[in-house]
């Protein structure tokens, strides 16, 4: 019986400080990460109840309607515009003008160098 006990504590526990470390900052209420994860490591029972009933934040259930509502099927976000393409002629263009613009930098560079060491000369 202590065995079982044990593994459910231990099991809570680990559950608590994989969902504190899998958190995002915005998603975690009245104290800071480290600080959850100290209090679940130094008080494993209450810290973990604690965590799990004030420390995280719940995502508010949406009404989506019954089963057979439209709504249901309907997503929450807007669809995003569909992206066109590139062809490849494109695709290529834009290659060509970003090779222009690293040679074009690396000469301006280079110029620089030069005119700094005749400067130092």
């Amino acid at each position: 019986m202590h065995i079982i006990i044990s593994v459910v504590i231990f099991c809570l526990v680990l559950a608590a400080l994989i969902d504190i470390v899998i958190r995002d900052e915005t998603q975690i209420r009245h104290l800071p990460k480290l600080v959850w994860i100290v209090l679940v490591i130094l008080l494993p029972l209450i810290g973990s109840i604690i965590w799990f009933s004030v420390g995280r934040e719940y995502r508010t259930v949406e009404d989506r309607g019954s089963f057979g509502d439209p709504r249901r099927w309907e997503s929450a976000e807007p669809a995003a515009a569909p992206v066109r393409a590139k062809s490849t002629e494109e695709q290529l263009a834009e290659l060509e003008r970003e090779i222009a613009e690293y040679k074009e930098q690396e000469r301006i560079r280079r110029l620089k160098a030069e005119l700094d060491e005749r400067r130092n000369n």
